[in-house]
């Protein structure tokens, strides 16, 4: 199996299981309902907020991987649609999902050869680098997700 499509496989089990953690967003988020979704405990950040920084990142980036200009920018990574109803949050699910999916195929499709090459500019290092963040990113707030869905259930 080529490095890129290792990488590939990662997101794609953070995402939908099968990873050696035995948790991943799909599941974590499925029994989640949009009140829960939006509700703020305190100075955390909420499970919706928190979702849509994990997607925007694997958003942007797959814009580089097809040949765009690196857009992105922190200060708009918590800055998600309003959800107001459980269509909303469903809906805003869905996208997440779907741009997991053609994140996946994005990395599958690239060559070993450009892993250790530059990400754009010198400043960002390597694509590897970047790719592996992102993985290592997303898990990071996937078990944010978690416990704060622990804290919503326990109030």
């Amino acid at each position: 199996m080529k490095h890129t499509e290792q990488l590939a496989k990662h997101v794609h089990d953070m995402y939908f299981g099968g990873n050696w953690t035995d948790v991943n967003i799909r599941d974590t988020l499925a029994d989640v309902n949009w009140k829960e979704a939006t509700t703020q405990i305190k100075d955390l950040n909420s499970i919706a907020t928190l979702t849509y920084h994990i997607h925007y990142y694997l958003r942007e980036v797959i814009k580089v991987l097809e040949g765009q200009p690196l857009t992105a920018k922190d200060k708009f990574s918590f800055e998600h649609p309003l959800i107001s109803s459980e269509a909303d949050w469903q809906q805003f699910l869905q996208t997440t999902y779907t741009t997991a999916e053609n994140f996946v195929k994005s990395m599958k499709r690239l060559d070993d050869a450009l892993l250790h090459t530059t990400f754009i500019d010198k400043k960002y290092g390597s694509y590897y680098g970047n790719l592996l963040g992102i993985i290592e990113h997303s898990h990071y707030h996937l078990g944010q997700l978690v416990l704060i869905k622990k804290l919503l259930r326990q109030s």
